[in-house]
Order: structure tokens, then C-alpha cells, then sequence
């Protein structure tokens, strides 16, 4: 493949790791049980791109664009560097994908619905996610300073601790029940 665009294909059981990606701009592309542990897939376009039950354990994300609503689901993203990623019209959503050490440093991902997934240890240092929704979500060990996390819903997420001092949280959402995620810092014992 030469380095162009490419519509409309179908991309299963694909072995891209420790490659350079093929093609220049994906458009409406389906990946499917794809590999791309390690893979570059820097300066590459996707619009209107979904992945499901693919790899991308440790892939590099220069420059890469996802637009259009780009959809992962069923997907291992362990230690994906997002903040590396065009912000511009940046359009995601995420499905019971697995997201460990994912970094979302700085980027500028507003209204991203994120629905079954886990977070252990992942990066949303002085990123906007303002109107996101983490759906039953596990965000343990997950570093959110700085962060732009106005409107968010985490009404049914579970073990994040986010400081309101150092973070933006107006009209944020959250249920009677995961508040002491709130208060970790002040070491208090809420029964």
C-alpha cells in the first residue's frame, strides 16, 4: 500500500506491530481483531474509523488524528500517549477497552462517552474532558490535575480521587455513593 487514502475497507485479524502503519488517511475503515502492539502510526488520519478488539499496547501516536467519532471497542490501550494525538476536532468514544496508563496529558477531548472501561493508572493531567461521561468505569490510581472536568458525569465510575482544589469540576456529576472520591486527600473515614 502506498501511501494515500483509503475508504470504505475492512481490516481483520491484521498484524501491524513494530510496523510504520500503511496509508496516509483512513475514512470510514473498520479494524478487527488487529494487532498494533508497537506500531507507528504517527501523522495518520481517521475519520469515522472503529476498532474493535484490537491492540495497540504501546503504538505511537504522533500527530495522529482521530475525527469523526472514532469508535474502540473491546480494545487493550495499555500505555497509549493520547497528548500526543491532533487535538483538533479530536472525536473519540471508548467501549469496554482497557486503558492502564493511558496518558490523555493535555489534549483536548470534550463530550468523550467512555463506557465500561478500566483506567488503572492513567494520565488526564491538564486535559479539557469537560461533558464527558465515565460509565461504569474504574479509575483506579487515575491522575486527574488540572484537568478541565466541568460537566463530566463519573456517577457510576468507581475508584477515582480527584482533588475539587485542583481541578475544574462545576456542575460535575456524581452519586451519593462515590463521593469519598472527592474527600481522599483530607484522610477522612466516611461509613
Amino acid at each position: 500500500m502506498r501511501n494515500h487514502s483509503i475508504i470504505d475497507q475492512n481490516f481483520t485479524n491484521q498484524d501491524f506491530s513494530n510496523k510504520k502503519l500503511p496509508g496516509k488517511e483512513y475514512d470510514n475503515c473498520r479494524f478487527i481483531n488487529c494487532n498494533f502492539t508497537e506500531a507507528d502510526m504517527s501523522v495518520v488520519t481517521f475519520l469515522s474509523c472503529s476498532f474493535a478488539d484490537c491492540n495497540f499496547t504501546k503504538v505511537m501516536m504522533k500527530q495522529t488524528v482521530f475525527r469523526d467519532e472514532c469508535v474502540f471497542e473491546g480494545c487493550k490501550l495499555m500505555g497509549v500517549s493520547f497528548g500526543s494525538c491532533d487535538d483538533f476536532m479530536f472525536s473519540v468514544e471508548f467501549r469496554s477497552s482497557i486503558l492502564d496508563y493511558a496518558s490523555f496529558y493535555g489534549i483536548d477531548m470534550k463530550n468523550t462517552r467512555f463506557t465500561d472501561c478500566r483506567f488503572i493508572g492513567a494520565d488526564f493531567t491538564e486535559a479539557n474532558i469537560k461533558g464527558s461521561e465515565f460509565k461504569n468505569c474504574d479509575l483506579k490510581n487515575t491522575i486527574f490535575e488540572q484537568t478541565n472536568a466541568e460537566k463530566v458525569d463519573f456517577t457510576s465510575a468507581i475508584n477515582f480521587s480527584i482533588d475539587p482544589t485542583q481541578n475544574r469540576l462545576k456542575k460535575a456529576r456524581f452519586s451519593s455513593e462515590n463521593l469519598a472520591g472527592l474527600l481522599k486527600k483530607y484522610d477522612l473515614i466516611i461509613e
